[in-house]
């Protein structure tokens, strides 16, 4: 226990510069579509998005934190070790962040925790200490890492269709409507624009949560896995760093490359992606915003005009959503195995 203090610190900087990561990740999907139907200013933006961000984890509550910080058992390890499992995790997430935003690609930073903390875990310690959940999913009830791939699987294609729906369901109802009907649609995204920016905090801020206090819990620090209220303020307040500071790469891919974005689509695409996000924080299932935001504008560009829609594009987000995962776990092992030859544990 000689350095027990040193791999908490590291442990609680490795969970908050993720948390800034995917904050500075993830602002690209919500200020895109805004900016780029020209409702707001890249200022008016992020602003809102921030402070909207940062309610989020601070009144969202920690159902989605719950998940997360119990789909991975490494309470009968040592504590030097299962924190250094944990910190192995984290860098490859937050790596795999860093190396999407560079190629400018919304990959997901919820994908790439799970990628992270699997690979790690199996690599280190065995498949036995992971809560896989396979099990319990004949008996109806979704727990551990099946629960988690299950919400990040299923919310994409739940981003498309209430996307394509909400596109068509108002494309009739103001089907008669003079081009002034715009100036409102411009209008009403600064409320679902702070919609989809609370949800946004509510369901990815409560990842960091999540595997903050697992790391509390690991070292004794607290006896039941119950998130304390600074963690919520230290986490709320990273994501929202990250936010406010942006990823404008990825701006220019969610904005421009998949469909050309006017106030109705934008409307539209933070209306069903705010949605969605926010149904899955109730249940406590950690979604990715960024394939929900790019989901949702695919499929409401499908609704209109389907040969409008980037679809080479769309194909180059979808493989980098399939390679997160394995991509993260590949990073994962490579740093327990580096640690490892180092002899640190």
């Amino acid at each position: 226990m000689e350095y027990f203090w040193f791999f908490i610190i590291v442990a609680t900087l490795m969970v908050v510069l993720f948390d800034f990561t995917n904050g500075f990740h993830d602002a690209s999907n919500m200020v895109a579509s805004v900016i780029a139907s020209r409702a707001m200013t890249p200022a008016q933006s992020v602003l809102i998005v921030g402070f909207f961000t940062f309610l989020g984890p601070l009144l969202g509550g920690t159902a989605v934190a719950n998940t997360i910080g119990k789909f991975v058992e490494l309470g009968d390890l040592p504590t030097e070790l299962s924190l250094t499992v944990v910190i192995c995790g984290l860098f490859a997430a937050t790596f795999w962040n860093l190396l999407t935003w560079w190629r400018g690609l919304p990959s997901s930073s919820s994908h790439a925790l799970v990628g992270g903390l699997v690979g790690a875990v199996v690599i280190s310690v065995g498949p036995e200490h992971v809560l896989w959940g396979f099990s319990q999913l004949s008996h109806g009830h979704l727990t551990g890492v099946t629960k988690v791939l299950i919400a990040l699987f299923l919310s994409p294609l739940a981003g498309f269709w209430v996307g394509f729906i909400l596109q068509r369901l108002l494309l009739f109802l103001f089907r008669a409507a003079s081009p002034l009907i715009n100036r409102e649609f411009r209008g009403a995204q600064w409320i679902s624009t702070a919609g989809l920016a609370f949800a946004h905090g509510a369901n990815d801020a409560q990842k960091s949560m999540g595997i903050l206090t697992l790391c509390l819990l690991l070292s004794g620090e607290i006896n039941e896995f119950v998130v304390p209220f600074w963690v919520v303020l230290l986490c709320a307040s990273a994501i929202t760093l990250g936010t406010v500071l942006g990823g404008w790469r990825i701006v220019r891919t969610l904005a421009f490359a998949i469909y050309k974005i006017r106030p109705l689509h934008a409307l539209n695409s933070q209306i069903s992606s705010g949605a969605v996000v926010f149904m899955a924080s109730l249940i406590g299932a950690p979604v990715s915003t960024t394939h929900v935001v790019s989901s949702s504008i695919m499929g409401i560009g499908a609704s209109e005009r389907p040969r409008a829609v980037r679809w080479k594009k769309a194909k180059d987000i979808a493989v980098t959503w399939l390679l997160t995962i394995p991509g993260a776990a590949f990073v994962a092992v490579a740093s327990i195995l580096f640690i490892k030859l180092l002899g640190v544990v």
